[in-house]
């Protein structure tokens, strides 16, 4: 049986909105319109970024034997992948660099009621059409809503992988539903920190900073929390100062004073707690893919990391 794009709807998440095409693609956005305006008039290569299928996923309860579905690639960054996980255990890959611009993707799956989750491309733009499953599908409950902001690492550049994000690698063991509002290149930047119609998160997790570590004051930081204070009032915020990074160790010190300087401006609100990103992964040029974004090593371990801090301290 085909689900029409309402029924594909129900099991999709990542998003905020839905936008479909005249031959029936089904196109997701993790921005609100404004956001994404923003972005066109701020930078190219972010918004390209902002509406790729980061951290979006189709997510089920069901007993098929066979799934598949049309894709069509609307803009390619960096090559990733499609994932297929079964009761949490990734069985299928599908690398971007081996398909076609447009085509379909067909699994089969295990017999028996179990939980599966297809990620889509993290650093891609892709619309889906014409999901064919032979059983129905139910949608699992999830912990709470959260809203995840952060740069190329939180949108999942690094493992190439789009079930290895550190994002994806978390959220298995955290099962929050989640937009993810990851752009590769992004800074602590308040202009775009703007109420969603419609949308009101239960928790907020921001990790950036890696991107400006080298500016001279911390007025961008502080102007991006005070906009979020006023824009989401008492939800929880958790803050990750920047990870770890190789790529240029001259800088490191320059680094390390912004980290605390990022960890001090966070953690004057009370609705906001800290987490180190230099605990989350080792200082170790084995753990990355250039020295600055983990590879698949890497976000596993930044992903269990953060879920065991997170759990640490009751966020």
């Amino acid at each position: 049986m085909f689900l029409s794009n309402e029924e594909l709807k129900k099991v999709y998440f990542g998003a905020y909105s839905f936008q479909e095409t005249k031959d029936g693609y089904l196109q997701a956005f993790q921005y609100s319109s404004e956001q994404m305006e923003y972005f066109r008039n701020a930078s190219e290569f972010w918004y390209d970024r902002c509406m790729a299928s980061t951290a979006k996923t189709l997510e089920f309860i069901t007993e098929a034997e066979k799934i598949a579905f049309d894709y069509r690639f609307a803009w390619t960054g960096s090559q990733d992948s499609f994932e297929l996980a079964v009761d949490g255990l990734i069985s299928r890959i599908w690398y971007v660099k081996d398909l076609a611009p447009e085509g379909r993707l067909e699994c089969a799956l295990p017999a028996g009621r179990k939980n599966v989750t297809v990620y889509l491309p993290a650093d891609a733009t892709v619309l889906i059409r014409s999901f064919e499953t032979d059983s129905p599908l139910e949608r699992p409950k999830k912990a709470c809503r959260a809203l995840w902001l952060g740069d190329s690492i939180t949108q999942g550049f690094g493992p190439l992988r789009s079930g290895l994000t550190y994002v994806s690698v978390a959220n298995r063991l955290l099962n929050w539903d989640l937009i993810n509002q990851g752009i590769g290149g992004y800074v602590y930047d308040s202009g775009s920190v703007m109420r969603m119609e419609g949308y009101r998160p239960d928790k907020i997790v921001v990790a950036l900073g890696t991107n400006q570590y080298g500016s001279p004051t911390k007025e961008a930081v502080e102007a991006f929390y005070e906009k979020l204070m006023s824009v989401y009032g008492d939800t929880p915020v958790l803050c990750i100062s920047p990870l770890w990074r190789g790529d240029s160790p001259e800088g490191l010190p320059t680094l390390v004073r912004f980290c605390e300087g990022v960890k001090a401006i966070a953690g004057k609100y009370p609705t906001v707690s800290v987490i180190d990103g230099f605990t989350l992964v080792p200082h170790l040029p084995e753990y990355f893919i250039d020295n600055l974004h983990p590879n698949c090593l890497g976000a596993e371990t930044y992903g269990r990391n953060l879920v065991e801090a997170i759990r640490r301290i009751g966020f």
